[in-house]
């Protein structure tokens, strides 16, 4: 890899910690979530890097506040802290992290409003048409106010970084929150070396007119303002230059992955997103982890009263519209109903995190996957089975014991920018599981020939899936895990990393 002699600039919406206030004072807690863990790897990496994110918690804009809006230093293991800075204490890699305060009203009409569900929906075409989106004064004004102003502050947080850095800095922006930065920053930073990493699909130029001009066209220049705009499967990246080319009307190479803008060239570019392999191993092996593991083993396997060997179908998801949980159980359902001899032997074990129930679309499907748990145990329960196991938890290492006892990963996303589950699953596997992978998933690219492929609108289809994977030779499953583990160890998140910064690199020379 290059090496990286430009100090760092990175922007998220979430950070890599947040604050709490107790009645003992600050405790900082490590965020949850792929991105935060994927670009914890990344920085980890980099000795001059400053993290640029929101104040997700009271207690956050506290800290920010107390530093006077100027980074803290954070240091996370093996627990995350403050950094004194008078301290002589060696505390390992440590991170820069500037917090930054938005008003309450702001906040909601970008993050609720627009950028959930109105930009996820479109993104992950989870939008019916007939009936939604409608576009009103009230949309506009949370456009306006809500994300474009948004928008312009941490623009100004992110300048003010580079500029404290003599203006020359690479500038890593992160998902969909920011559409608008990259171009901002450009004006007011001309020699820094901007890229954006789009962490959800990218869809089709025809998906996009969904929004109106006024909306999509000012995203799609804000992108532009990058160097590289980053995608995790190169259909997503051809989807961005088409959509260039389409509704900005602008030259595009699309052999090359090259947007002429402004008499600039944009780079189009694909690394799919991977996982920290010693982290995940390391946790694997720890006392929390094979606590659950027993727990688990002792109560959905062994055997049964016939002695029949019991299985285990495992899922790990955000209760998000775009997991397509509801389906995944009502292809269970089916394959109950069809094959009556798994009915007491098979158990779904789902453990769900509730994800943006501030945002009604969210809340509503959370009901749903509700109904649908309590309709599937009441049809095909017994006195000491049910058939689904739903923990609504946000529980790391029990998701990681789960990933080692199951027969069957469901991974039947509607659409998914990567999955990382699919790639933590098949590292810490220890029973030649099964993984059904949904063919619109981002991991989908990579981990595909060692999968079930699924479709995730056919829950016909599903429900075969599943039973095949039941079934299928033990000596069958263990090749497809051996090849699915191997893929992602041979690109984990290091390389994500290094391809990023050899293609930054080449930019900032051209």
């Amino acid at each position: 890899m290059p090496p990286i002699d430009l100090p760092v600039v990175l922007l998220s919406h979430r950070g890599p910690a947040s604050f709490q206030r107790t009645p003992s004072g600050v405790t900082v807690k490590r965020s949850a979530g792929g991105l935060v863990t994927a670009l914890m790897g990344l920085a980890e990496h980099l000795d001059d890097a400053v993290w640029v994110c929101a104040a997700a918690t009271k207690a956050d804009a506290v800290v920010a506040t107390e530093h006077e809006g100027h980074s803290v230093e954070i240091a996370f293991d093996p627990e995350p802290q403050i950094v004194d800075a008078d301290s002589d204490d060696d505390v390992g890699p440590t991170i820069s992290v500037r917090y930054v305060e938005v008003d309450a009203e702001r906040h909601e009409a970008f993050y609720t409003q627009i950028a959930n569900p109105l930009l996820w929906f479109v993104q992950h075409g989870l939008y019916g048409l007939s009936t939604a989106p409608t576009f009103t004064a009230e949309t506009r004004r949370a456009y306006d106010e809500g994300y474009v102003s948004v928008n312009e502050q941490f623009a100004d947080a992110v300048a003010e970084e580079v500029e404290a850095r003599g203006g020359r800095a690479l500038v890593l922006l992160q998902d969909y929150h920011f559409y608008l930065v990259g171009e901002l920053v450009r004006r007011r930073c001309p020699e820094a070396v901007i890229s954006h990493f789009v962490h959800i699909p990218w869809p089709s130029p025809d998906e996009w007119r969904v929004l109106p001009p006024a909306m999509r066209e000012p995203l799609l220049r804000g992108l532009l303002g990058c160097d590289v705009v980053a995608f995790h499967t190169r259909r997503f990246a051809r989807n961005f230059l088409a959509c260039a080319r389409e509704l900005l009307d602008l030259p595009v190479d699309m052999e090359a992955g090259i947007v002429e803008v402004d008499g600039r060239r944009v780079a189009a570019r694909h690394y799919p997103v991977s996982v920290d392999v010693d982290a995940l191993e390391k946790l694997a092996v720890s006392e929390e982890v094979a606590r659950h593991r027993v727990a688990l083993t002792a109560q959905h396997l062994g055997q049964d009263a016939d002695g029949h060997d019991k299985a285990l179908i495992i899922r790990v998801d955000r209760t998000d519209p775009s997991k397509n949980i509801v389906r995944g159980f009502q292809a269970f359902d089916l394959a109950l109903t069809q094959h009556p001899e798994l009915v007491g032997r098979v158990t779904f074990l789902a453990s769900l995190m509730p994800s943006r129930t501030d945002v009604p679309e969210y809340g509503d499907y959370l009901a749903a996957v509700g109904g649908i748990v309590a309709e599937v145990n009441a049809r095909h329960g017994t006195g000491g089975w049910q058939p689904i196991d739903m923990r609504l938890q946000e529980d790391l290492a029990f998701a990681v014991a789960a990933y080692q006892v199951a027969d069957v990963l469901v991974v039947n996303s509607v659409n998914d920018g990567m999955n990382l589950v699919a790639k933590e699953a098949v590292l810490a596997n220890v029973r030649d599981g099964v993984l059904l992978l949904s063919e619109n998933a981002g991991a989908h690219e990579e981990l595909g020939d060692f999968a079930l492929t699924v479709h995730p609108f056919d829950i016909q289809q599903q429900a075969e899936a599943i039973v095949e994977a039941l079934g299928m030779d033990v000596e069958v499953r263990r090749g497809m895990l051996a090849g699915a583990a191997q893929a992602v160890r041979d690109y984990d998140v290091e390389r994500w990393l290094r391809r990023q910064v050899e293609d930054l690199w080449l930019s900032r020379r051209r």
